[in-house]
């Protein structure tokens, strides 16, 4: 297992991250959404207009997503910018979880930083 700090993960811009934390926290961030949804239900059954605080709460999600992914994106030598593929219907959600999930980051040092494994990654 990997010991993360996760304020840097879901809060900072800045650097380079392998495929296990962005992962890990996606995850995470999966699992704070399905609970906010059943806190909503819950709380919509016993007054409805606190159903939207669980939506509030998934529109904060993004930040910290945004801030995961673009340091995957920048562990591929690419802008946090390239997000924004997945706004592109079907196709970008594959690009992206291609890109940020399963391809190997840039074995040497870029703009961005050192390579977050250390060494140098097997092509």
């Amino acid at each position: 297992m990997f010991n993360q700090d996760w304020k840097y993960l879901f809060t900072s811009f800045d650097g380079r991250i392998n495929r296990e934390p962005f992962w890990a926290g996606v995850l995470l961030l999966i699992g704070a959404n399905i609970v906010l949804a059943i806190l909503g239900s819950i709380l919509g059954m016993i007054f409805g207009p606190l159903q939207y605080l669980a939506t509030i709460g998934s529109l904060i999600l993004i930040y910290p997503a945004v801030a995961l992914y673009a340091k995957r994106w920048h562990d591929q030598s690419k802008s946090g910018w390239w997000t924004l593929v997945a706004l592109i219907p079907l196709l970008g959600a594959i690009y992206l979880i291609y890109m940020l999930g399963i391809k190997e980051g840039e074995p040497a040092a870029n703009q961005y930083g050192q390579n977050p494994l250390g060494g140098t990654v097997a092509a």
